[in-house]
């Protein structure tokens, strides 16, 4: 059995959990109401920058060439591609590039981040794929379980659906699964058990980041 297959007992609940949330029933049904999914949207794109310095973790961090090309191609597709996209899709949305400039970052979005780049680092690369590997995974999942369901007719909705379920998104997300199940080969159990840790930790922020949105989180003071 594989690492993955292992973390499947992690995962699932809360995948379920996930696509169980309101905001992403929604989301798939095509009638959420496009507040909550702008403010998805504005933190999302904070999220990315952040995620961007935990891909240069990665490649500084990484133990052979070969890793260190593609975390450096996908740092360089994220900040000069993906994040291009994001600010076209949020235009269609009706928000200006000055407005997700100038979004402050939510709590969830505050701490999920923070996390992500403390363990980035100062953890092992094993670490660092392990806290890479729910977002990727988990937004595979989402994507690919509401299009299953059949896609809405709201245009951004789809489009949402399409990106993540899509053979593009599959592929980088079974390419972090087989990365996390090869850097778990050789470490010891006490190694094995802090990556599903930190796995664990990283997707609960997954679904606290939908949760985020619905309600609009923002400082109490």
């Amino acid at each position: 059995m594989s690492f993955t297959d292992d973390l499947d007992s992690i995962a699932e609940p809360i995948w379920d959990a996930i696509l169980d949330h309101p905001m992403v029933v929604q989301l798939g049904e095509g009638t959420l109401d496009e507040v909550p999914f702008r403010y998805w949207v504005r933190q999302d794109y904070l999220y990315l920058i952040d995620y961007s310095r935990v891909f240069a973790h990665g490649a500084a961090g990484a133990p052979d060439l070969g890793r260190m090309g593609t975390f450096a191609e996908l740092l360089d597709a994220t900040i000069n591609t993906e994040m291009d996209l994001h600010r076209e899709y949020a235009a269609e949305l009706g928000i200006s590039e000055a407005k997700l400039e100038a979004t402050e970052p939510s709590p969830t979005t505050r701490a999920y981040t923070d996390f992500l780049i403390r363990v980035a680092a100062i953890g092992t690369f094993g670490d660092l794929v392990a806290v890479l590997l729910p977002c990727m995974w988990g937004f595979n999942e989402t994507g690919r379980r509401l299009a299953a369901q059949g896609k809405p007719e709201h245009d951004q909705y789809a489009a949402w659906i399409d990106m993540y379920a899509g053979e593009d998104f599959t592929e980088l997300a079974n390419w972090c699964k087989g990365l996390m199940n090869e850097v778990a080969q050789s470490p010891t159990e006490a190694e094995r058990e802090r990556y599903r840790r930190l796995f664990r930790t990283s997707a609960r922020y997954e679904y606290r980041f939908w949760d985020a949105a619905w309600t609009q989180e923002d400082w109490t003071v």
